[in-house]
């Protein structure tokens, strides 16, 4: 008996067979998602630790420049803006002193008086385009709370209503 020579090959193992082709699978996968490129910027990018904090020059090249800061609005203009002042108290005289005072600080006070209605601590009203504004002047008069105005505040001006002295 002549032993023949098998001419279909050598059988390998399933698991080998499929590891394999795993393997191509992921490489093809790889090289379609990267596009093949071949550029050095990647191959050293790729190598960089990821702990490193130091950008090197190639790092810099390739990222995306810093957006510009956002410019900073102009200063408040106190003499500009228009403030009513109320009093929600029992305090004669309150709404007067405060107006006396935020015109002092360069408010343009245009007039004070009584309001009628429960507010639960004094407060700056203020329409949308005036709320840095109003800030400013809850600070200028040490008052904390800040609302948007609602009806029937006139929505040209800062509206101040007055609970209690500050002082």
């Amino acid at each position: 008996m002549s032993t023949r020579r098998d001419d279909r090959g050598a059988a390998y193992p399933a698991p080998l067979v499929m590891l394999s082709v795993i393997a191509v699978a992921m490489a093809g996968l790889a090289f379609a998602l990267t596009g093949g490129d071949d550029r050095d910027e990647e191959v050293v990018t790729a190598a960089q630790p990821a702990a490193t904090s130091e950008a090197t020059p190639t790092e810099t090249a390739t990222s995306a420049p810093a957006p510009p800061p956002a410019p900073e609005p102009p200063p408040v203009d106190r003499a500009q803006v228009v403030v009513e002042v109320f009093n929600n108290s029992g305090i004669r005289g309150l709404a007067s002193r405060t107006g006396d005072e935020a015109a002092a600080a360069g408010w343009q006070v245009v007039g004070s008086d009584n309001w009628v209605g429960t507010i639960p601590a004094s407060t700056v009203y203020f329409p949308d385009r005036l709320e840095r504004e109003a800030q400013l002047l809850a600070e200028d008069l040490g008052i904390a709370r800040l609302m948007p105005a609602v009806d029937p505040m006139r929505g040209d001006r800062l509206t101040v209503i007055l609970t209690a002295d500050r002082a």
